[in-house]
């Protein structure tokens, strides 16, 4: 197997996942992803001084549901006119083994949080074309309330129609430049 070497890695889309779930109706999770991602892993000499940034297009999310999207879009979640990328740049960057733990902004609808993703690094490999690639898989639990992203509606049974919680998920390749 490769090793995670020092430069720039590209995001490579085809074969990555941006994606979320969030609890509705307290019943079910809807999971969307987002299909417009660009992303740069930038690992250093001093593996903890190692960068990581990204940009996510709203408009390209999908729930499998074009009203639903089409709602995310809108002013009640995302406002994607006004916001039309959410962003994140890392502050911290900790691999032990196959642990892996990256710390950083995260900004949505204008609003910037900590965050802290926490996964499994897969490791490196050249494929089949001597490409170099690295892969992870990583989750984080924000509120959407944190980042003013408020809209809900009370269910006749109690509760509300979307919860609070959403969990990122990322399943990631990247390949060396």
């Amino acid at each position: 197997m490769a090793t995670l070497t020092a430069g720039t890695w590209n995001f490579d889309p085809a074969h990555s996942e941006v994606g979320f779930t969030v609890r509705h109706a307290g019943i079910s999770k809807v999971r969307g992803s987002f299909n417009q991602v660009e992303a740069q892993l930038d690992i250093a000499e001093n593996l903890a001084d190692s960068k990581v940034t990204a940009s996510v297009q709203i408009d390209s999310v999908n729930t499998k549901n074009a009203d639903r999207d089409a709602h995310l879009r809108g002013e009640d979640f995302f406002d994607a006119a006004k916001h039309p990328a959410m962003t994140f740049t890392s502050t911290s960057f900790d691999l032990d083994g196959e642990d892996l733990t990256v710390s950083g902004d995260l900004t949505i609808k204008g609003v910037t949080r900590p965050v802290t993703f926490t996964g499994d690094f897969s490791g490196v490999v050249v494929d089949a074309f001597g490409a170099t690639r690295a892969g992870a898989s990583l989750t984080a639990s924000i509120s959407r309330k944190d980042f003013g992203i408020t809209w809900n509606a009370a269910i006749e049974a109690g509760g509300v129609m979307v919860s609070d919680k959403v969990v990122i998920n990322l399943d990631l390749a990247f390949t060396a430049a």
